[in-house]
């Protein structure tokens, strides 16, 4: 049941006192004097707007969703609406619930192209002002990491991942990376992206970050992770992820709950980004569906106290905003009901909800824990405030609205696919150059274009045979290329100069290592581009060159084919150790990269 009118006008009218205070794009509440007369007064508003919420509004205001449509009032994903929600579209999920914000996805309908997506945005937002709305903007949210992980494709500016960014070990390209991604997404009415990933990939076998991850070593990921958050909160609230960690695990929290064993001296140095993000100001820290045992052996990070309360907030002092990672998750999903999971998750810590796979169940669950006492409403307060503090900081409280009109004199522009090119360009890695197999001649070499499917070759061809490689082509989908298409590529390279294969975690894939061998029994130089992660190469002896290009994007085999012809001289530097095939030992070092003959472009080590 809605409030009365005289506390949804005390509300309004609180939002605009607070908001006036506070301009759309204001910095963080740290970058404020403290005590600053403007600070309280802002904090004496937002408190106004809490007393005067009821107990459904504020946990709506915790409750952040994803939705199904293209715009506010889209009928077309209806039944998917109806199944999840019990109502038809976009706008009437934020009027049912009150939610305090939205989550984009790509399959759910929302990120078509950009123009769509700011329409979307506008319509939610004119949805959470009106009648039957909240009356409070909304955080609009997404996961655009970059690379891997991007919801919105082009004519957004598709950048090379994170893991190439940390191949380039530059801050700079770090800053500007955040810029790119906090312009755009600000232009396009989202206000919240769920990135960087500060995750430390310390674990080759970890199958859920990886090149989402900008490295190993905690010192480079924390100066460039610290440097994206700069440069995405020019525009927009940033979120370090997954705390404490989700770099050393073996099972994806998608699938199952990950236990990670190590002692307390390996965890700080997987909290290092953490406390390097939280010094630069991040708006928003996202949990980690995973066990860390050296804090806490029964309970994952997002549901314990002892991991959000104790050790983030009271030890490393953080005083932003938490969510949870999506509790829709295998590793959340499979171990406890929807009301466990939300009265859990806030009383570890969590102010937000985030992607509750039963919306209805979970604020029915935190209604009857306030009813008997198990979370305080004075608890769900502190969250509210902090969320409303954040949206006043921010402007969205002051103007939640995006010029449509200027949404392509930002998304996309030269200047922002010019960086990204720059930092793929930058970011490939020659791990091994045989005789000199590379460069090849694109004047007058033909190239067999091969591999496994996962990485995409049919996306390298067309790029290979646009520099001027005579190309021969030979895809088929899959990861593991099987004996007949090995066969045919074993025939096809008759007529070639040389063979670039695209292998995709070739480490853990017979069919893959099987083929390249195959190819290099022919006597044709074997070029191999590891697609995604970094450690094919311990096990394909037979490439006499492999180049790392830590992703399959357009930008990402651009770059590799400016390094094969030879116009780009290969730069990037291994922001991983790459052990042996048998992991006893380390083949290659951190900071390990080849270079062509001759001076080198940038700094690094042969």
């Amino acid at each position: 049941m809605k409030d009365p009118g005289t506390k949804r006008l005390a509300r309004q009218v609180a939002v605009g006192a607070t908001a006036g205070l506070l301009l759309a794009g204001a910095v963080p509440a740290q970058a404020a004097p403290a005590g600053s007369g403007s600070e309280a007064t802002a904090q004496a508003g937002v408190a106004a707007m809490v007393d005067a919420m009821t107990l459904d509004e504020k946990i709506g205001q915790m409750t952040w969703t994803h939705v199904y449509g293209s715009s506010a009032h889209d009928t077309s994903m209806a039944a998917s609406n109806q199944a999840r929600y019990g109502v038809d579209t976009p706008a009437q999920v934020v009027e049912k619930y009150d939610l305090g914000g939205v989550l984009y996805f790509a399959w759910s309908g929302n990120t078509q192209d950009p123009q769509q997506i700011v329409g979307l945005s506008n319509g939610l937002q004119d949805a959470a002002l009106g009648a039957d709305g909240p009356g409070i903007p909304l955080a609009v949210t997404i996961d655009q990491e970059g690379g891997l992980v991007a919801r919105v494709g082009a004519p957004a500016t598709q950048l090379p991942g994170n893991m190439a960014l940390g191949a380039t070990f530059d801050a700079g390209l770090a800053r500007a990376q955040g810029d790119i991604l906090g312009s755009e997404l600000a232009a396009m009415g989202v206000n919240v992206d769920f990135a960087p990933v500060v995750d430390v990939n310390s674990n080759p076998d970890n199958p859920v970050i990886g090149i989402r991850s900008m490295g190993s070593d905690p010192e480079a990921v924390s100066a460039l992770g610290a440097a994206q958050v700069e440069g995405i909160q020019q525009h927009i609230g940033a979120t370090a992820k997954h705390f404490p960690g989700h770099g050393d695990t073996e099972t994806d929290s998608h699938y199952g709950l990950p236990v990670v064993t190590y002692d307390r001296a390996t965890l700080d140095e997987h909290l290092e980004p953490f406390r390097a993000a939280i010094d630069a100001g991040v708006d928003m820290i996202m949990t980690a569906h995973i066990i860390v045992e050296a804090i806490d052996p029964d309970l994952p990070g997002t549901l314990s106290p002892a991991v959000l309360t104790g050790l983030l907030r009271e030890e490393l002092g953080f005083d932003g905003i938490i969510t949870t990672d999506a509790l829709d998750m295998g590793a959340m999903t499979d171990n406890w009901s929807q009301a466990e999971l939300s009265v859990m998750a806030i009383q570890a810590g969590s102010d937000i909800l985030l992607n509750s796979p039963d919306v209805d169940a979970s604020i029915a669950a935190v209604k009857q824990a306030v009813a008997d006492g198990t979370i305080s409403e004075d608890r769900l307060d502190e969250s509210v405030t902090r969320i409303l503090e954040w949206k006043a900081e921010r402007g969205v409280l002051d103007d939640p609205f995006a010029d449509a009109a200027a949404v392509d004199d930002v998304v996309g522009t030269d200047e922002h696919l010019a960086t990204a090119a720059e930092i793929a360009d930058r970011s490939v890695t020659m791990l091994r150059n045989e005789d000199r197999a590379l460069p090849l001649d694109a004047d007058s070499d033909t190239v067999l274009a091969v591999g496994s499917g996962s990485a995409w070759p049919e996306r390298l061809g067309p790029i290979m045979a646009d520099r001027g490689f005579d190309v021969i082509e030979e895809y088929e989908n899959g990861r593991s290329p099987s004996p007949a298409y090995r066969a045919r590529a074993v025939a096809a390279a008759a007529d070639a100069d040389a063979i670039v294969f695209t292998s995709y975690n070739a480490s853990g894939n017979a069919a893959q290592q099987q083929m390249v061998a195959d190819l290099a029994a022919t006597g044709k130089p074997v070029i191999v581009v590891a697609g995604r992660n970094p450690y094919d190469i311990n096990v394909l002896p037979g490439a006499d060159a492999v180049l790392n290009s830590y992703g399959y994007g357009v930008v990402n085999y651009t770059a590799v084919a400016r390094v094969v012809a030879g116009d780009v001289a290969p730069s990037g530097r291994l922001p991983v150790a790459v052990p042996t095939a048998d992991g006893s030992e380390t083949l290659l070092p951190l900071g390990y990269g080849r270079r062509f003959p001759g001076p080198p472009p940038h700094a690094g080590r042969d």
